[in-house]
């Protein structure tokens, strides 16, 4: 096992080896690591709603109903009426016919590529997309070409060189870029798979709860729901919950059931985190002040950064400062945490070699107050 020693010895003398720190209680946007109370700046609970009473109270109540598992598939006994509540929502919310439940942002993105997806097809993905898409489009055979992050001039001469040559097309896109925290411009992207006569999917992990009049994400804000032919987004971020779920045409999602192993193949959600994702869709519609005092405070925290001279990307709740190396990253993280801030670094592979962050990933429960003494420990 020699290659192992030595491919953990490589990571750790290049400050890229990924350990845990266990957290051991979590209140309000603090974690306590270690035995010290921490601002958390890492988590992607973005409003908040991983604690709400609202739901706990309804997972405990599905929990109660149905048990703590739903022990099947959907397709044999796992099928709940929960799960058809929750999905009837999620369709609603982002303007779609039909939606369908998984167990993970992951599993949905190497369930649905692959599905839709085959080797006489060709996928144009963004290359600052999450891993899940890559291994998606990867597991699928289809031709995989990467365009440079959100460079559609680049997108559009792959489309005109490529697109002819294959059955079937899709361009998929993040709307919030986990790592940048910046957006694509969906109404471009709309009229290239016009033009070329592609699919277009869209991640909106990071947006869903946060953008748009209801809160159902950029597609919503930009009033593309029709034109976007494949929502996928996640419940373990802003809404607080688990799991995640795609939304389509009708006929989509009827094919999707049939095809896509990553959900024939997995036991359902539970009862409980099916019950508390419902009961947060039906927050974020209810209590809209929640993102609007978080993008507040995101605009605050991102101006003061600025007047340091710190340059950023994008405009989301992900604001990611670029250190350079790995080193410099991680001992920028102890000095935050010597200060009270459990903010991360971000290091290769997971961004560019040269560009390890901090990625701050702000809250509903962080402050103006809060976010000034981050900025003056920086």
């Amino acid at each position: 096992m020699d290659w192992i020693e030595d491919f953990l010895k490589g990571r750790r003398e290049n400050s890229l080896l990924r350990s845990f720190r266990c957290v051991e209680e979590r209140t309000d946007g603090r974690v306590t690591v270690d035995g010290q109370k921490l601002i958390d700046f890492s988590s992607n609970d973005y409003l908040g709603l991983a604690q709400h009473p609202h739901l706990l109270e309804e997972g405990q109540r599905m929990a109660e109903r149905f048990g703590t598992s739903a022990s099947a598939s959907r397709l044999m006994s796992g099928d709940l009426l929960i799960h058809h509540l929750l999905e009837e929502k999620v369709a609603s919310f982002k303007g779609k016919e039909k939606a369908l439940l998984f167990g993970s942002g992951y599993l949905a993105n190497i369930g649905v590529i692959p599905a839709i997806c085959g080797r006489d097809d060709i996928i144009f993905s963004d290359r600052a997309n999450h891993a899940s898409i890559i291994d998606g489009a990867l597991l699928s055979g289809s031709k995989l070409i990467r365009f440079r992050h959100n460079d559609l001039n680049h997108l559009q001469d792959l489309l005109a060189k490529e697109r002819s040559s294959f059955k079937r097309a899709i361009i998929i896109v993040e709307t919030i870029y986990s790592m940048d925290g910046d957006r694509p411009s969906l109404k471009e992207l709309v009229e290239l798979k016009d033009r070329y006569k592609t699919m277009l999917m869209v991640d909106e992990a990071h947006a869903t709860g946060i953008f748009g009049e209801k809160g159902a994400g950029v597609v919503e804000e930009e009033g593309l729901n029709e034109e976007v032919d494949i929502i996928m987004g996640t419940f373990g971020k802003a809404l607080g919950g688990y799991g995640a779920y795609v939304a389509a045409s009708k006929v989509m999602i009827t094919y999707l059931i049939n095809t896509a192993r990553s959900f024939i193949y997995s036991t359902a959600l539970s009862p409980s985190v099916t019950g508390s994702n419902l009961a947060a869709i039906e927050l974020v519609e209810r209590e809209p002040q929640r993102r609007r005092t978080l993008l507040e405070n995101t605009q605050y925290f991102r101006n003061l950064l600025m007047k340091k001279g710190i340059e950023l990307k994008g405009s989301s709740q992900i604001v990611p400062v670029v250190i350079g190396g790995s080193e410099v990253a991680v001992e920028r993280a102890r000095i935050l945490e010597e200060n009270g801030i459990f903010a991360l670094p971000i290091r290769p592979p997971t961004v560019p070699r040269g560009e390890a962050r901090i990625r701050f990933s702000l809250t509903y429960h962080h402050s103006q107050e809060i976010l000034k003494r981050v900025v003056e420990v920086l």
